[in-house]
């Protein structure tokens, strides 16, 4: 079985990895730790690994809206998606108590997501980084005492740190959205495609949006997500991204072709099956 190598955000043990593992459970693949997004999908462009995990959006911190537009200029797409419970956890150098911790260190977003738990420690300073594994890593690398990482217990177990409170997430219903990324096909049959991720520009019009809602609508699509981000250097002019549920291929292909022409531009991200939810 030839080894699929799959670039993600973050160090070994970070959630991406974890995302991995469920994306090609009983597969032999390699991992590829990317400190940024945007190095990843440099990876994916200069065909040093064979597929892409990005995180998109988390259900208690929204959407990751650079995101959006890194999928959109790379000319990769969107082949398949899964949603991972987030556990967070407090990782520290064995040997250690709560009181003995006065920073710790994770990714703004993990840190967002625990910020009723450290409510708890007043004294505890919290720190943005670039990962939530790499934190972890640093702590186990330079045996920093006093220090603590938000992170994976998978990242726990790889960097040989104890897990000082375990399940520190505010809202135990935490997950991450996570897109497999790719220009290699995913096998999947289009009968069997059920979502597809769109974009599109408006010009200044009245009632463009509501337009091209009202055909989606006719044609039996469900919008499970809309976003917006602004166009550089066009003063309130938007790009809008849609996330659309179809039960039939071929009326899907027949919407977009019927909102093409109330469009200055749109492009499709990918056609997937819908993913499944790990609990």
């Amino acid at each position: 079985m030839k080894t699929k190598r799959i670039a993600i955000q973050g160090g070994y043990g970070a959630y991406h990895d974890i995302a991995a593992h469920y994306f090609f459970e009983g597969q032999v693949i390699e991992i590829i730790p990317r400190t940024t997004f945007k190095d990843l999908f440099k990876s994916l462009k200069q065909q040093q690994v064979d597929y892409g995990i990005m995180a998109i959006e988390n259900s208690l911190a929204g959407s990751i809206l650079p995101n959006y537009a890194l999928v959109r200029d790379s000319g990769k797409k969107i082949i398949g998606e899964i949603f991972l419970r987030i556990r967070h956890n407090l990782l520290v150098l064995p040997g250690q108590n709560i009181h003995d911790i006065r920073e710790v260190y994770s990714h703004p977003m993990a840190i967002l997501q625990c910020q009723d738990f450290f409510k708890q420690y007043p004294d505890i300073r919290l720190f943005d980084s670039l990962d939530t594994a790499l934190s972890a890593k640093e702590i186990s690398d330079k045996k920093l005492k006093g220090v603590g990482a938000i992170a994976s217990s998978l990242a726990a177990e790889k960097y040989k740190l104890e897990i000082l409170a375990s399940g520190i997430e505010t809202n135990k219903l935490n997950y991450t959205r996570f897109l497999l990324l790719s220009d290699k096909g995913n096998g999947v049959p289009l009968s069997e495609k059920n979502i597809a991720s769109i974009y599109f520009t408006l010009g200044h019009e009245i009632g463009s949006l509501s337009k091209i809602l009202m055909i989606l609508s006719f044609y039996n699509m469900n919008l499970s997500k809309i976003q917006s981000l602004p166009i550089v250097g066009k003063d309130w002019e938007y790009q809008f991204y849609l996330d659309i549920e179809f039960c039939n291929y071929d009326m899907y292909k027949k919407a977009i072709e019927a909102i093409k022409p109330f469009s200055d531009k749109i492009g499709i991200l990918g056609e997937f099956k819908k993913g499944r939810k790990i609990l």
